[in-house]
């Protein structure tokens, strides 16, 4: 009796804990260095269909946290599998502090923590309580019910939203705003999709450009970050999708099947990431060597997926690479500058969130101006010195390779599935900032610690033979 009430109580937190990570989806899309620049809502509509500051997801984790601590103390506390996975983050977490006390911005700095405190809680919360009991399945209810809401908001965005938003404002202009509803136009005004211009206002050509582009982004900051929420949350969708319609009748399993890769296959084309694409094209040839074919059956397929791949990316995006890959150039100076920025400060770095600071002061003259670096490795070594850029990789790289060697010839699709998510999310990491970010960050570090926990097999002595057999 005494384990039932206890398997309940884990249940229902991870029921509770996964609505959390949903809403974090939903409204804590922006990177925590923005905090500052989210308006708060200031009326119920306001409030349901716009972003939080992202300072408000710490008032919900830390009672959260503190509960998990508390249920993690009430079973065998120690760490599944080698103890580098928990000495690493805790040692790099650690440095992050040091380097806060040589910061070059409080301000900075003190949101940036909070956000990296949210990572490690997640990361042990899922190791040492979320595996236990199969607690998963309760996670993921709260977890993908928003991403899959969050898919639905940016397809909305690409067919109704842009296209309206877009017309709205040439029409404003044309006929000088005369028909547009004073609260409507001081909103506009406010989020700045319209601008003084000579003495007029006129639509922003930024804003214009955005909506004609399509370029979908759901509830995150902008198109990158929501093809990085696919990348992470796609692969066990389509498992759970796939498991789940096997018990429904005709039609309906081939309805929630194509449902679900429609959904997500069309917001995340119509993110229209580069960098996704190709990662999404790496996993997917990871996918054909796990299949029971012969091996020159499984290189011709992967060189099939490759042409074909490769061969729509230089379509899709043949207009970008035609125009000199802005983007791409932006990054190398953002990278530029961060190396720079690591053998400046080579020990505490400038502090964590503080990349702006001296890019401000080093970028080339024709560059953009970025608040992060886009790619987060390199913003460790630069905002915490080479210690604190080196902790974080080996951290990551090898719980990678760990969970790699664990789940490459498991039998349940559900693990090879979030491996494969949580992969793919830190892979995107090399071209993004995606650890800024709490709808992305948190829930990728907590099925991190999930799966190092259910794979290394020492917490619950069941777990791992759980997933095995269990099939949602």
């Amino acid at each position: 009796m005494k384990a039932e009430k206890k398997s309940t109580r884990i249940g229902l937190y991870a029921l509770g804990f996964g609505l959390f990570l949903g809403l974090a989806i939903l409204k804590f899309g922006n990177p925590v260095i923005l905090d500052q620049k989210v308006t708060p809502p200031v009326s119920p509509v306001e409030f349901w269909l716009n972003a939080w500051p992202p300072h408000w997801g710490n008032w919900f984790f830390v009672p959260l946290g503190l509960a998990g601590a508390g249920l993690a103390l009430t079973g065998r506390p120690h760490w599944p599998g080698t103890r580098r996975l928990w000495l690493l983050p805790l040692l790099w977490f650690g440095w992050q502090l040091l380097s806060a006390a040589q910061t070059v911005d409080g301000q900075l700095t003190a949101i940036t923590l909070c956000q990296f405190a949210g990572c490690l809680a997640g990361y042990f919360i899922g190791a040492l309580v979320l595996s236990r009991e199969r607690a998963w399945q309760w996670l993921l209810i709260g977890l993908l019910a928003a991403f899959a809401f969050c898919l639905v908001r940016g397809i909305n965005q690409r067919l109704f939203e842009f296209p309206q938003s877009r017309q709205m404002l040439l029409e404003g202009q044309r006929t000088g705003w005369t028909n547009t509803p004073p609260e409507l136009f001081e909103e506009m005004k406010r989020d700045q999709a319209v601008i003084l211009t000579n003495g007029v206002y006129a639509p922003n050509p930024a804003i214009l450009a955005k909506f004609a582009k399509g370029r979908v982004m759901g509830t995150l900051v902008y198109p990158n970050a929501l093809a990085g929420l696919v990348l992470l949350l796609l692969p066990v969708s389509l498992v759970l999708a796939v498991n789940s319609a096997k018990r429904l009748r005709p039609p309906l399993p081939a309805a929630v099947t194509t449902l679900t890769i429609l959904l997500g296959s069309l917001a995340f084309f119509w993110t229209g990431s580069k960098l996704g694409w190709l990662i999404a094209m790496a996993m997917g040839g990871l996918c054909l060597f796990r299949l029971p074919w012969s091996k020159r059956l499984k290189w011709a397929a992967l060189i099939a997926v490759a042409v074909i791949g490769l061969g729509i990316f230089t379509i899709r995006f043949h207009g970008y690479f035609a125009a000199g890959a802005t983007s791409v150039g932006a990054r190398f100076d953002y990278w530029r500058a961060a190396a720079t920025t690591t053998f400046t400060h080579p020990i505490w770095g400038t502090g964590p969130g503080t990349f702006q600071r001296p890019y401000a002061q080093i970028k080339s003259p024709t560059a953009e101006m970025a608040r992060l670096t886009h790619n987060d490795y390199l913003e460790q070594f630069s905002d915490s010195g080479f210690v604190g850029g080196i902790l974080y990789g080996t951290w990551i790289v090898l719980s990678l390779t760990t969970l790699a060697r664990r789940v490459w010839h498991s039998t349940d699709p559900v693990i090879f599935a979030v491996f494969l998510g949580v992969a793919a999310w830190f892979l995107q990491g090399l071209g993004e900032f995606s650890l800024f970010v709490p709808a992305l960050a948190w829930p990728a570090f907590t099925l991190l610690g999930v799966l190092l926990a259910a794979t290394g097999n020492q917490i619950d002595k069941h777990s791992l033979a759980g997933y095995s057999s269990h099939r949602t």
